[in-house]
């Protein structure tokens, strides 16, 4: 299964539409994990499809989300390895 076809089945059966660049998502989440530390990425990926589901949930919604979120990983100190 492709990741195209991964998030068409799982936005399906969550019951929602969803009209997303995955690789504004996918590099947000790179950009977490390697910025921040790598539980980042999730956490920033949800929090970021949060903000943009209250904001209306449009594609705009969410690249003003991540564009927020990237700003952020550019701002903090890159956490030292465990």
């Amino acid at each position: 299964m492709t990741l195209q076809e991964w998030t068409d089945s799982l936005a399906e059966r969550l019951g929602v539409e969803l009209n997303v660049d995955l690789r504004l998502v996918l590099d947000l989440a790179r950009d977490a994990a390697h910025k921040v530390e790598r539980p980042a990425a999730p956490v920033t990926t949800f929090l970021v499809g949060y903000a943009a589901a209250l904001a209306g949930g449009t594609s705009q919604d969410v690249a003003r989300a991540a564009d927020v979120a990237r700003a952020l990983t550019e701002e903090v100190p890159r956490a030292e390895p465990a």
